[in-house]
């Protein structure tokens, strides 16, 4: 059986224990001691996987004030504006797109927790299996090693992020030691990351069918491109050479492939329709299986309409919250298929019978038209900024579907694998784009062939045969600010936007829609006052 039933078998387990863990009674017949614990290899294999449970929470699209909502609201793509009497959430969406955000930031404080936590939930199994031998476990040597390294491998994940949004921080690898930890600088921090990759990545497994959803040395690989790509930003000294080495490593597949040889799909929709596992490409995700486990996609919340299940022909609503920002949708060819495959705009049909979807606030029982600007079109108003949004303001998420909308009579009872997209962490493309991007950067930002060859290879599943010759870059046409616009076309709604804007010197210097610079100080986010309340060894960022 595949991975994915093994992996929720565990996930369910763990969930029930500890949903029992409430009680602190002094005969705790509703706890799991940990010294009664790792007795076979089911109970192992459950505490390995507790941290997956929770990597959805912090980095994708959940629902959550997390890594992924700081990482793209806080860029030039997507935003989060008021629209009518929704969505102005005490104002944090517009300290976020404004870069105004306090040192008291709820939601980074949450970003922060959240990673933290996760963190936590790798360190805890990580001391277990270390002071146990693995034959008192059910397990085999190798089973133990393979274990230790991937779970040390997703911790490293963890502090990558953390590193990423907050630099300067405090690492940790025992639960409880030390129980109020110091700041180490943010080269400390990527050598400790750097160094914790390449002590396990040998010994985890490589991608493969069974690991599917979990760390594997692709996944590891990958980790190396993104510290690589952004080590300038991190360190003050340049990887690229360590960077493109990485990239190789996944490219020719020496890390292995979940569905045979890793490579670049045929088309741009396999690696994000609800048969996402059978992609080629996909080098680490949050898997989800609502056929197997109950567990659906967190993003509707994020990204859909009051009404999407009308157009999706779902059961999913959202809240109608993130949109692009006017004027992104422009920036794609109109003969690019991810234009016209991976947004809402214009009318808005009903996916059972063609008719309009009527609108349920500013157009109620008006035809609902999603529309690429932020204004009250209602009143004619040309005023265009965060509070000025309606129902029908900006341009809609539809990257990933919910289920196969070519047949019927409705995504949810037409499509087996409906609401089981996973959600790509790391994908083929983007190590493509990177490479391509560090072979520049070594070039003094002028494109050679090779990069070219990358970057095109990515871009041709987006046209026809027939288009494709007039839209293929050229090392005269493939210049790194044509590079950051098409990692932007490519890679929207994945979370990379922030520090790809922050790499290209664009982050806190430039403007663009309702968003003027920034102070330098922005690349950064501000340790979370609550931490250091609670912490006094923990030192802020410059300029907070």
């Amino acid at each position: 059986m595949i991975n994915k039933a093994i992996l929720y078998t565990g996930l369910i387990a763990v969930v029930s224990l500890a949903n029992g863990c409430t009680k602190l009674d002094e005969n705790a017949y509703d706890q799991i001691i940990a010294d009664d614990f790792y007795n076979n290899k089911t109970e192992v294999l459950s505490a390995v996987l507790r941290p997956y449970t929770h990597a959805a929470a912090w980095v994708s699209p959940s629902g959550q004030d997390n890594y992924w909502r700081a990482s793209e609201l806080s860029a030039d793509q997507l935003a989060w504006p008021t629209k009518g009497r929704h969505g102005e959430d005490g104002g944090k969406w517009k300290r976020l797109h404004y870069h105004t955000w306090t040192v008291d930031e709820a939601g980074l404080n949450n970003s922060w927790v959240l990673m933290f936590w996760g963190m936590g939930l790798c360190n805890d199994p990580i001391g277990n299996l270390e002071k146990r031998e693995p034959a008192a476990m059910g397990i085999t040597p190798t089973e133990k090693q393979e274990y230790l390294a991937e779970l040390k491998l997703l911790r490293a994940f963890h502090y990558l992020k953390l590193m990423d949004m907050f630099g300067n921080i405090p690492v940790v690898t025992q639960v409880g030691i030390p129980i109020k930890p110091e700041t180490l600088s943010r080269k400390e921090v990527f050598e400790f990351v750097e160094k914790e990759i390449k002590d396990n990545i040998n010994l985890a497994p490589k991608l493969s069918r069974n690991m599917m959803g979990r760390m594997t040395q692709a996944g590891a690989y990958a980790m190396l491109v993104e510290l690589y790509l952004n080590a300038e930003v991190y360190t003050g000294e340049a990887r690229w050479d360590d960077c493109i080495a990485a990239a190789n490593q996944l490219i020719s597949g020496a890390a292995g492939g979940q569905n045979g040889p890793v490579a670049l799909d045929a088309n741009i929709t396999d690696q994000f329709k609800t048969t996402n596992d059978l992609s080629k490409e996909v080098l680490f995700s949050l898997v989800y299986d609502y056929q197997i486990a109950q567990t659906q996609v967190p993003f509707p919340g994020e990204f859909f309409h009051f009404l999407q299940r009308e157009i999706y022909g779902g059961g999913r609503n959202g809240n109608n919250g993130v949109v692009l920002i006017p004027g992104v949708f422009t920036t794609y060819d109109a003969a690019d298929a991810r234009k016209t495959g991976w947004f809402l705009e214009g009318p808005m049909v009903k996916f059972s019978n063609g008719q309009p979807v009527l609108g349920s606030e500013e157009y109620n029982k008006e035809p609902l038209v999603f529309v690429d600007n932020i204004r009250r079109n209602k009143t004619n108003s040309t005023v265009s900024n965060m509070s000025e949004g309606e129902e029908n303001s900006g341009v809609r998420f539809n990257k990933y579907k919910l289920g196969n909308q070519e047949v019927g009579p409705t995504a949810s009872a037409a499509d087996p694998k409906y609401n089981s997209n996973d959600w790509n962490v790391y994908r083929l493309s983007w190590v493509y784009l990177s490479k391509a991007e560090a072979i520049m950067r070594k070039s003094g930002g002028s494109a050679t062939s090779e990069a070219v060859e990358l970057v095109n290879a990515t871009k041709k599943r987006a046209f026809t045969a027939e288009e494709w010759p007039k839209k293929a870059y050229t090392t005269g046409t493939l210049t790194m600010d044509e590079l950051l616009a098409e990692r932007g076309r490519e890679l929207i709604f994945e979370g990379f936007r922030r520090n790809d804007l922050i790499r290209f010197g664009k982050f806190t210097t430039a403007s663009w829609w309702d968003h003027n610079p920034s102070a330098t100080n922005r690349n950064l986010f501000p340790i979370p006052q609550r931490q250091r309340d609670l912490n006094e060894n923990i030192t802020q960022n410059p300029g907070y």
